[in-house]
């Protein structure tokens, strides 16, 4: 099975972030996730590591506005570069806003701090020197794994780091910078189907504990790509303003977004009925490819996660996943038991892996 992995997103170190309630909290999402999942995929015998292709920007333009990324790229030199009160040490660590937008107050300001506040959707996602080349580099993973599936290959992980399923089309928030299952799914799936490079429709499945907010954001009002999110009830969990299940499309999007909010504790079997119904929108839907979002913190020890999922769970979601039979990109998102994490992506991915050679399981 075709891993795209790069150890660029190790620039991606943000020291803090602040946590529920304003505490100040050693950030969760830290380089060693993705060692822990390089190590785990080493052993197993059947990945095949590459590094991503660069695909440049337009791909990921036409997922993100413009202003956006331009405030990624420089952001945090431009912040350095400002003088100001305070601690050194503390005030230039890492980029983060202290001032958010009300609902309907969408006015880009012009300082540094108020974009900050326009385009930062929380406080889980800071800006550091090595942030937007290590999303730029996730996003090219994803991208690779696109082609890898596009060309033959019955399936292909890209081990991004940071995730992507919180940014949306003008944001970052929840570890998130650049929404690389949605370049992936627009890459194969682009809004003029008929174009040039244009590979054919795809549905985009989401697995992660938390809501895939950016990814409703950006495929909300398209009819080509079938976009489901399995997750925790946003009226209790992050990201607690979108994930509700009445929120099925607008525009030609209708009907084509379904958030499928399980209450906290749900378990295996809970889990594994709300995945029948996302499993039957898909076939329904008949899309050409399938981007899946992974994120590990369904698992029943996941210190972000409120559900009850086993790793034989994790293991049988995938396996049900793979049984669509369709041609699949696998994108990571969450996870931070880190103890625990590269085996549980190794037990999702194993379903996909044996559809080209048959594998030994434990």
């Amino acid at each position: 099975m075709k891993i795209f992995y790069s150890p660029a997103h190790q620039d991606h170190n943000p020291p803090f972030e602040i946590f529920d309630g304003g505490e100040k909290v050693a950030n969760f999402e830290v380089p060693q996730r993705a060692e822990r999942i390089l190590t785990a995929l080493e052993g197993t015998g059947w990945a095949e590591i590459s590094a991503p292709a660069d695909f440049g920007l337009e791909p990921i333009r036409a997922i993100h506005d413009a202003d956006y990324l331009r405030f990624l790229e420089t952001a945090f030199e431009e912040w350095l570069g400002q003088e100001g009160e305070g601690d050194a040490d503390y005030t230039k660590v890492e980029l983060l806003p202290a001032t958010f937008p009300p609902a309907g107050w969408r006015r880009r300001p012009e300082s540094l701090l108020g974009r900050a506040g326009y385009y930062m959707m929380d406080l889980s996602a800071p800006i550091v020197a090595g942030t937007y080349p290590a999303a730029l580099a996730a996003a090219n993973c994803a991208l690779s794994a696109a082609q890898a599936v596009a060309g033959g290959s019955p399936a292909a992980f890209a081990l991004c780091r940071p995730p992507g399923h919180h940014a949306g089309r003008e944001n970052c928030g929840g570890y998130c910078y650049i929404n690389n299952a949605a370049v992936a799914a627009n890459w194969l799936s682009p809004p003029v189907t008929a174009g040039p490079g244009s590979h054919g429709r795809a549905a985009l499945l989401d697995v992660d504990y938390h809501a895939a907010n950016g990814t409703q954001d950006i495929f909300y009002e398209r009819g080509d790509v079938l976009t489901i999110s399995i997750h925790a009830d946003p009226a209790h969990e992050y990201p607690y303003f979108c994930g509700y299940a009445d929120e099925t499309g607008a525009g030609t999007g209708a009907g084509r977004h379904r958030n499928l909010p399980l209450p906290i504790g749900s378990d295996d079997a809970a889990y594994l009925a709300a995945l029948e119904e996302a499993l039957r929108l898909i076939r329904q839907f008949a899309p050409a490819y399938l981007v899946v979002s992974i994120g590990m913190d369904i698992y029943e020890a996941d210190p972000l996660g409120k559900f009850r999922v086993t790793r034989r769970g994790i293991r049988e979601i995938g396996s049900r996943i793979a049984g669509l039979g369709l041609p699949s990109v696998i994108v990571m998102e969450g996870g931070y038991n880190n103890e625990a994490l590269g085996e549980n992506v190794v037990a999702m991915l194993e379903p996909f892996a044996s559809q080209g050679q048959e594998i030994s399981r434990p």
